[in-house]
C-alpha cells in the first residue's frame, strides 16, 4: 500500500482533534528565537494560557514521557530527559503537520509492526512512542542501523549534497551495503540476477552481525 502524506491531511486532522478533545494538546505562540534563548528546549510556557489557533502551533501535552525504549540492535536506549519530557510540536504554525504525528498516524494505519531506519532517528523515537501510547495503538519494534558517513563524518544525504546512487545495475551498491552492515559475503553476486541477490541476502540476513552505530 502506498500512502502520500499530501493525501492524508484528513487523517492527521482527526488525530489532532482527538488529542485536543482529550486535553492532550494546546496552542503555542512561542517563537523559535525564544526557545533558542532557553537553550533549545521548550519550557511549557503556553500550557495554561489558553491561546486560540491564530498564528499558533499545536503542541502535544507530554503527561507520560518515555524515558527509554528497547531497540533490537542496540538494546535499551536511554532518552535525553529534556527531550523526552518536552511538549513537542505536532502541527506547525505554518499549517504543516509535524513529522512525529504524521509518521505515527500513517504507520499505525498501515499496521506497521517493525520499523528499520537510520540511527539519526533514535532521538525522536521516544516522542513517537508516547504518541502511540496516548492513542492506544500498538507500539512497533525498532531497529536503528548505523549511518553511512562521508570523509567529514556527515551522513550521506541530499542535505549534505551526497552524490546520487548510480543509475543502471543496482547490484554493486547492494553488495556494498551488505558488506557495510557486516552481512555474510555473497561471493558470486555478479552471477546472480537482482532478485536472486536480494533473495540470498534475505535468507542469510543476520541482525546480530550488524555493527551498532556507537561501535
Amino acid at each position: 500500500m502506498k500512502l502520500w502524506q499530501s493525501q492524508r491531511h484528513e487523517a492527521y486532522r482527526e488525530a489532532l482533534a482527538w488529542l485536543h478533545q482529550q486535553g492532550l494538546s494546546y496552542y503555542c505562540t512561542c517563537t523559535r528565537s525564544r526557545i533558542q534563548q532557553l537553550g533549545g528546549f521548550y519550557d511549557g510556557h503556553c500550557r495554561t494560557l489558553n491561546h486560540g489557533p491564530e498564528n499558533a502551533a499545536v503542541r502535544f501535552l507530554q503527561r507520560h514521557p518515555v524515558l527509554s525504549f528497547t531497540d533490537k540492535l542496540h538494546g535499551t536506549l536511554i532518552a535525553d530527559e529534556q527531550l523526552a519530557r518536552e511538549d513537542f510540536i505536532i502541527h506547525r504554525r505554518d499549517g504543516l503537520f509535524a513529522y512525529n504525528l504524521a509518521v505515527v498516524v500513517d504507520d499505525s494505519f498501515q499496521g506497521v509492526s517493525e520499523i528499520v531506519r537510520g540511527a539519526d532517528l533514535i532521538e525522536p523515537t521516544v516522542r513517537q512512542i508516547s504518541l502511540y501510547q496516548q492513542f492506544g495503538w500498538k507500539v512497533p519494534d525498532y531497529v536503528h542501523l548505523p549511518l553511512v558517513l562521508n570523509e567529514n563524518g556527515a551522513k550521506l544525504s541530499k542535505q549534505n549534497h551526497a552524490p546520487a546512487l548510480p543509475k543502471g545495475d543496482p547490484r554493486p551498491v547492494i553488495h556494498a551495503a551488505l558488506a557495510f552492515l557486516h552481512q555474510p559475503e555473497i561471493a558470486h553476486w555478479r552471477d546472480l540476477t537482482l532478485n536472486e541477490l536480494l533473495s540470498e541476502a534475505v535468507q542469510s540476513w543476520s541482525l546480530e552481525a550488524v555493527m551498532p552505530a556507537s561501535s
